[in-house]
């Protein structure tokens, strides 16, 4: 087992994971709450099929799985793709409440969970377009 570490690169993780099984039910488990909330479901289309597809396959990817992503859409321009929608503080909080508990449900090593929840805070920032 690969020790993992906030500095691990992410290509260490997917395979540590479980793989593709493990971000499909991530993400499952993060459009779960998004479809109840409030703050972030006006943001989405009716149909989340897409937005799933999409961030399993962009998270399987950055984590060190195959490029999928990358071979349906490009390079993944995260600012760019999410320019369009007005991310504020409240957002933000949000997203990252929902992708936290989708990870902390997996029940991962402690050291995996640090990994992965430091970058989906650091992600969630980089994202915010709004000020306050």
């Amino acid at each position: 087992m690969v020790s993992m570490t906030p500095k691990t690169p992410p290509g260490a993780v997917f395979d540590a994971v479980g793989g593709m099984a493990f971000f499909t039910t991530l993400v499952d488990r993060f459009y779960e709450g998004v479809e109840t909330d409030t703050r972030l479901r006006p943001m989405y289309p009716s149909d989340l099929s897409n937005a799933r597809h999409h961030m399993t396959l962009f998270l399987a990817q950055y984590w060190g799985g195959p490029t999928t992503y990358n071979d349906e859409r490009g390079h993944p321009r995260l600012r760019m793709r999410h320019f369009p929608f007005e991310i504020g503080v409240v957002e933000r909080d949000a997203w990252l409440e929902h992708m936290t508990a989708a990870v902390k449900q997996a029940e991962l090593a402690s050291e995996l969970e640090q990994v992965m929840l430091q970058y989906f805070d650091n992600a969630a920032a980089h994202l915010v377009n709004q000020p306050g």
